[in-house]
């Protein structure tokens, strides 16, 4: 038997990148998972790749209310619980204080930090005894990085909310832990980056100073988010994992 057999799991931003690798990882490990993201045709996809017998897609916001809900009726209408939760849908940019706008600062926030905190309040009524529930944050936010202050505010913002909910859900055994990223090569990840040039130059730079020596795969980082959704973790509360081919750890 597969670690997530007769598991469900929840995944924002499920339809590329991370979502999507952990969308497949899950599965294969026995899950059904439930998928979300603003883009039908990716998501249609996305569903293709896991296998359509194992998995089912909700176009929605998670910064739209409305969304969230319709996300959790389709979970609710399959008549189980929810195992695992992945709050992994957020956006970027690089935006310097300078050029900052009210704009910009309200789509981050209203993503990364809104979106997340209802992505899991509103999970509560159909979260599990001894769920786990797995946050996506950033290094970015451990570190100043020109131009990516809203961000990585925002991404401080998750961090701090799983060390709180980690005490408001113990009577319930769930678990909540962060999973922090840098430099995986996403769909969403390289478009922040701009041009092929300037993403030539980063990949370029990741090469010379990053252990590692080149961008992570997000292959990787679903390994980590399958370990911290399965028994194997299940001492492990409130802790924040770096996936970053060690660059912000030695």
């Amino acid at each position: 038997m597969g670690q997530q057999e007769r598991k469900t799991a929840v995944i924002t931003g499920g339809s590329t990148g991370i979502g999507l690798a952990t969308a497949v990882r899950l599965a294969d490990e026995g899950a059904y998972v439930f998928i979300t993201g603003r883009r039908e045709a990716e998501l249609r996809a996305a569903v293709e790749t896991i296998g359509a017998d194992r998995a089912t897609a909700v176009v929605g916001d998670i910064s739209k209310p409305e969304d969230l809900d319709r996300l959790y009726e389709a979970v609710q209408a399959r008549g189980t619980g929810v195992d695992v939760l992945v709050a992994n849908a957020g956006v970027g940019s690089f935006v310097t204080l300078e050029e900052t706008t009210e704009e910009h600062f309200d789509q981050i926030f209203d993503v990364n930090v809104r979106g997340t905190v209802f992505t899991v309040k509103k999970a509560l009524p159909l979260l599990k005894d001894g769920a786990s529930v797995i946050l996506v944050g950033s290094t970015a936010s451990t570190r100043g990085v020109a131009g990516f202050g809203a961000y990585s505010a925002s991404k401080a913002a998750v961090r701090a909310f799983a060390r709180a909910w980690s005490v408001e859900l113990k009577d319930r055994d769930i678990r909540v832990n962060v999973v922090s990223p840098a430099w995986i090569e996403t769909p969403g990840g390289m478009a922040a980056f701009g041009d092929e040039e300037t993403v030539r130059a980063v990949k370029e730079t990741v090469a010379a100073t990053v252990p590692k020596g080149r961008f992570g795969r997000p292959e990787e980082a679903a390994a980590l988010v399958a370990f911290l959704a399965s028994e194997q973790s299940s001492y492990i509360v409130g802790v924040e994992f770096h996936v970053d081919g060690g660059a912000n750890q030695i």
